[in-house]
């Protein structure tokens, strides 16, 4: 969400008192320490005991806790950054004349960090740095055994990383004070505390001897931070995308950016699975990869097929001198056929516990066909618009870090499927308005060249599926007296309360009161729906507070800050994750919050995206998987997770104009698929609609995405809610109704916060007779037969809500 041109930075005076909430601090502690990723280790790491040590850089000052815009603006009770995390350690001597001259440089007030929180989507990426003269690092080096220099980069909700430098790119004085630290010390650690990947090129230089992306660490970061590099904690995170040596090499990178229109040609070859089909040279570091401070052997104990999922047995053990923890990663190869594939791509992980050396662990992992199948959506199987493994042999191999920046495979296990076999049919989605043209590898070696393939208009006509699909008469039977009461003590049901509410009270439950930071919730909410209108609340029907997230609670008072979600999924541990949530859930309770708008789980497609710090993976299995986590995490204490941005919300350039062009089998294979996981498996009770466009179609008022996929194939039962505000817009297939009738039709049950948006074209919806009910009644518009229907998912939400 956003608020114009001003940052929703209102909370100047923080209220409360800073209180952490039990337990917190540890578990994010512990997510910032397995999620922070070791690239590169020259024997330099873990320090030594007392290791002598010069930090440069102001980021160790300054540094970034978490991304820019609504996923961002937290107040945490304390926060540490990397030279008080590297202090706290007591593991460690610093070199205090430098670290008190970057302390004193950064506070003088001509110096002072701008974090840009006045003016939304002007925040700065990186930070000028303390001029440093060869004087000060030839007293450093004097003094000291080894260097750490600290490049930091943040990026955030409407702001794209861009192609420039202090950005993606080093700047100049960056480059000349690597290379005055190059000269004084021949022992050089670099810490990446970066929001996502940027050009790492230059550290193919053999002058630095340990590479650890960092990430953002949140409050606890610089704590986290040092627990690895003192050797405290052995890294086990891994890279969630796969860092590529020039940003043109990735594929999405000449599609990435455009103002109105993205056409998604790489289709389903994002990041490691583009790399891995046809340029693995390409890469500087693989999708998967980390290193660690011990080495750990993965053998295969026994593994099976049978007619529902592959299934193996790995026994990893500890084969070094430090405990540690290592990610089991199961990949598969699937034969080319002729829908044409990737040459591997991840299909299950496991986390070990804390190995002590010379321990094993036995990890079960188990592949199930949906897994498996690919999507074929042009029907060159013989079968349209469904998963399907075509005959050929499938393969299996576990993934382990080498010492070259890439992962590599041993066979787990094959098996060969005799014939194509159809795992599950569907219906076709989310029809092209224009052909466009897709890549697709020629041939079955790899590396495959590269070849395209056209994509069709698709043949939905979507104004009789809707037809077909509209809910049965609902009656209007005037007040009974009936109260919301009633129905959550099972002594009326709720179809019989929704009856006798008249229109207005009807509309009144299909958005948001209006604005955020309501005054009848938590100060500095982010909006609130359900009985806010008078008529409506007399009836009993309860407020319900919506906040932000995912990196904690924005409000206006002091709340924990956690790792951004790339640490999080970093971590590959799912279980974990959910018990950082639950702590969050806790919160919740305190400050009554019934709703947190999280996770973000869309795939980070290209570097540049702004907001790749939510989001957790340009694998959706992943994604998916810590997603899951995080939602079971939020709604352990009967709270509300929110998932969201549905979908391809993949960068934030105009991102409310912005149309992704995508194919089906693309749609259905990378950008749906972890949304699929979280909804079926977590159940999160609420998804949020994305703010772009979709083949030409608004998310808030996409009838395939929030009805024939979400509620009929995915069977959510649960609420479908815009982000915050939405577009104006006629409906294409009934030009009688436009805007929140459009919206309802699609079933998108409601409009948050529900008043004006922040600039031109956004929807105006506070008054009662507007755009819903301008065409109840009459031919083509909408009935209230669809109201009835939203508002039975929004009081059921209510309904839980005051049974929790």
């Amino acid at each position: 969400m956003s608020d114009g041109l001003l940052a929703m930075e209102t909370h100047f005076n923080i209220l409360g008192e800073k209180i952490v909430t039990p337990g917190i601090s540890a578990i994010a502690r512990q997510c910032g320490s397995e999620g922070m990723v070791l690239l590169k280790n020259n024997g330099v790491l873990p320090l030594k005991q007392q290791e002598k040590i010069a930090v440069f850089g102001r980021c160790q000052v300054d540094t970034f806790m978490v991304g820019y815009g609504s996923g961002g603006d937290i107040h945490p009770p304390y926060s540490v950054n990397i030279l008080n995390g590297l202090r706290n350690s007591n593991s460690v001597q610093i070199y205090e004349t430098l670290a008190r001259a970057y302390e004193n440089w950064c506070h003088q007030p001509e110096n002072i960090a701008d974090s840009g929180r006045y003016w939304w989507g002007w925040w700065p990426f990186s930070y000028p740095e303390m001029p440093l003269s060869e004087e000060m690092a030839e007293n450093a080096a004097k003094e000291s055994e080894t260097a750490i220099f600290v490049i930091g980069r943040a990026a955030g909700e409407d702001r794209d990383n861009r192609l420039e430098e202090g950005s993606y790119y080093l700047t100049v004085q960056e480059r000349e004070q690597l290379e005055i630290v190059k000269k004084h010390f021949s022992k050089i650690i670099l810490v990446m505390n970066c929001s996502s990947i940027v050009d790492m090129a230059w550290t193919e230089d053999e002058k630095f001897d340990a590479i650890i992306y960092m990430w953002l660490g949140g409050m606890e970061g610089g704590n986290s931070l040092a627990d690895l590099l003192t050797g405290k904690e052995s890294p086990s995170g891994k890279l969630t995308s796969a860092i590529a040596r020039d940003i043109k090499d990735y594929p999405s990178t000449a599609n990435f950016g455009d103002p109105q229109k993205n056409i998604y040609e790489e289709d389903i070859y994002v990041g490691y699975r583009y790399f891995e089909t046809f340029a693995p040279e390409k890469v500087l570091y693989s999708f998967g990869y980390g290193l660690s401070y011990t080495t750990f052997e993965t053998t295969v104990k026994e593994f099976s097929v049978n007619e529902d999922a592959f299934s193996c047995t790995l026994v990893t053990k500890n084969t070094g001198n430090a405990a540690g923890k290592e990610v089991v990663q199961l990949y598969m190869e699937a034969p080319q056929g002729v829908l044409g594939k990737e040459h591997r791509r991840l299909a299950a992980y496991k986390k070990t516990k804390k190995l002590a050396p010379g321990e094993k662990e036995e990890i079960v992992l188990t592949v199930d066909k949906l897994e498996m199948a690919s999507y074929d959506d042009l029907g060159k199987t013989g079968i349209s618009s469904a998963w399907v493994m075509e005959a050929g042999t499938y393969k299996f191999y576990a993934g382990r870090s080498g010492l070259n920046g890439k992962l590599c495979y041993d066979i787990v296990g094959s098996f060969e499927q005799e014939e194509l076999c159809v795992v599950e049919q569907l219906k076709p989605i989310c029809s092209l308005q224009e052909p466009i043209s897709r890549i697709k590898p020629i041939g079955t070696s790899i590396p495959a060249a590269l070849g395209k393939e056209e994509v069709p208009v698709g043949p939905v006509d979507l104004r009789q599926r809707i037809l077909d699909h509209l809910p049965k008469e609902a009656p209007y039977t005037g007040d009974k007296g009936i109260k919301f009461q009633d129905v959550c003590a099972g002594r009326a049901e709720l179809d019989d309360f929704i009856a006798q509410l008249t229109e207005e009270e009807l509309q009144s439950l299909t958005r948001g009161e209006g604005g955020i930071e309501r005054p009848r919730g938590i100060e500095g909410n982010q909006g609130i729906f359900g009985g806010f209108y008078p008529p409506v609340e007399e009836k009993g029907v309860p407020l319900i507070i919506t906040d932000d997230g995912p990196a904690g609670l924005r409000i206006s008072y002091y709340t924990s800050l956690l790792p951004c979600g790339t640490v999080l999924a970093a971590t590959f541990n799912e279980e974990l994750v959910e018990s950082l949530y639950e702590r969050i859930a806790e919160e919740m309770e305190r400050f009554r919050i019934d709703v947190m708008l999280a996770p973000g789980i869309n795939i980070q497609r290209n570097p540049l995206c702004g907001r790749n710090f939510e989001y957790y993976s340009e694998d959706p299995y992943l994604a998916g998987k810590i997603g899951c986590g995080a939602v079971r995490g939020l709604q352990s204490r009967g709270r509300s997770a929110c998932t969201k941005h549905f979908v391809c919300n993949n960068q934030e350039t105009e991102r409310y104009t912005n149309n992704s062009v995508l194919s089906e089998r693309a749609l259905r294979e990378i950008y749906i698929k972890a949304f699929r996981m979280c909804v079926t498996q977590a159940k999160p009770k609420i998804v949020m609609m994305c703010y772009n466009k979709v083949n030409g179609v608004w998310g808030h008022y996409n009838y395939d995405l929030a009805t024939t996929v979400l509620r009929e194939e995915w069977k959510h039962a649960g609420m479908v809610v815009t982000d915050w505000w939405m577009r104006k817009a006629p409906s294409p297939e009934f030009p009688e109704m436009r805007d929140n009738a459009y919206r309802i039709r699609a079933q998108v049950d409601v409009l948050m916060p529900g008043n004006d948006g922040p600039g031109d074209g956004h929807i105006r919806y506070y008054n009662p007779d507007e755009t819903l009910l301008e065409t109840l009644g009459k031919e083509n518009g909408i009935t209230r037969d669809e109201i009835h229907r939203s508002v039975r998912h929004v009081l059921n939400f209510c309904k839980q809500t005051v049974q929790r």
